[in-house]
């Protein structure tokens, strides 16, 4: 019961700093993300074919972003942690998405359209798409980062 108070505090905490974050960004306009216009971008700090679009804030900062990422089918993103929480859903496609170590479908669940998880800050996790392409909004406060269980897995280190 403490854990599901925990949770809670947090995810409190959370939306309550994100809404104050983005009520800075926008308090003298209105912005609309059309998914047509949007403009994707390679993921550096992800496995090779992960693409990126950063609609709010700066990953970067301190503060809340919001970033849309797009998977392609059979794509596995091995076991990492993060700074931060985050909060991940599912727009198109299937994620699955697992806690621990090493990535293991088996110990992991799948998650459809409109189905969202919250990762607490320095868990580790990984996720994994199956057979299409799959997009995720991802809210989080910066500033981002990933940190791979496996050091080898890091994109961002010279093979």
């Amino acid at each position: 019961m403490k854990a599901v108070w925990l949770i809670c505090g947090l995810l409190f905490s959370f939306v309550a700093n994100a809404q104050d974050s983005i009520e800075r960004m926008y308090a003298q306009k209105m912005e609309s993300f059309r998914s047509a216009d949007l403009q994707w971008k390679d993921e550096p700090i992800l496995p090779k074919g992960a693409k990126s679009v950063l609609l709010v804030g700066d990953p970067t900062k301190a503060g809340v972003f919001i970033v849309r990422l797009k998977f392609p089918a059979h794509y596995p993103i091995p076991a990492h942690t993060h700074p931060f929480t985050e909060v991940i859903t599912v727009l198109k496609g299937k994620l699955g998405n697992g806690m621990g170590n090493k990535l293991n479908k088996k110990h992991g669940e799948i998650l459809n359209v409109g189905d969202s998880f919250v990762l607490p800050t320095d868990h580790a996790h990984y996720v994994w798409t199956e057979d299409e392409e799959t997009e995720v909004e991802l809210i989080a406060t910066g500033p981002w980062d990933i940190t791979y269980i496996d050091p080898k897995d890091d994109p961002r280190k010279t093979k």
